[in-house]
C-alpha cells in the first residue's frame, strides 16, 4: 500500500513538473491560434468606456475583451513595436464603435508618462468564445478615448 501510494505521488510530482516546464508559446503561435479561432472580419464593434483586457500578439495583432464573453482579435495597419513595452492601451472610438481603417490603438510605453504612439486598426474579427479562454489575470487593462472626427487620419 505505502509502495503504490509513493508511486502515486512520484507520477503526480512528474505530471506537475512537466507541466510547469512546457514551453511557452511564442507570440506568432499566439496569433495564428487566435486567427484560426476568429471569424470573419467585421466593420466595428461596440466599447464601453471601459473593456476588460487586452493582450499583445507580437507587433501587429492584439486581442481586446469587451466582456470575458467577448473578444475581437485586432490586426493593424503596420507593425507597432511600442506593444511589446506598453504599460497601457487605449483605443479611439466614435459612438461607442471601433472601426476598422478609422481607429487606433493608443499605446503608452512603461516609464514614458508624457507620449503615446498610435497604431490604425486594419482588421477587426470576433474571437470564437467557446474555443478560446481568457483568465483576466492574464490580459492587461484598457481605455477608450473618443476619435476627434477633425482629425487627419494617422498613416501608422
Amino acid at each position: 500500500m505505502a509502495l503504490r501510494r509513493t508511486l502515486t505521488l512520484l507520477g503526480a510530482l512528474v505530471l506537475v513538473t512537466a507541466c510547469a516546464t512546457s514551453p511557452r508559446t511564442t507570440p506568432a503561435e499566439r496569433l495564428e491560434f487566435y486567427r484560426t479561432n476568429a471569424g470573419d472580419p467585421v466593420g466595428s464593434f461596440h466599447s464601453t468606456a471601459r473593456l476588460w483586457g487586452w493582450r499583445a500578439l507580437g507587433d501587429s495583432a492584439l486581442t481586446v475583451w469587451t466582456s470575458k464573453n467577448q473578444g475581437f482579435l485586432l490586426e493593424l495597419a503596420n507593425q507597432c513595436p511600442e506593444m511589446a513595452v506598453a504599460s497601457s492601451i487605449g483605443l479611439t472610438t466614435r459612438n461607442d464603435q471601433v472601426a476598422a481603417g478609422l481607429d487606433s490603438v493608443l499605446i503608452q510605453r512603461r516609464g514614458d508618462a508624457g507620449s503615446m504612439s498610435m497604431c490604425r486598426i486594419d482588421t477587426i474579427r470576433p474571437i470564437n468564445t467557446r474555443v478560446v479562454k481568457e483568465s483576466k489575470r492574464d490580459l492587461h487593462d484598457v481605455d477608450v478615448v473618443d476619435r476627434d472626427p477633425a482629425a487627419p487620419h494617422e498613416s501608422q
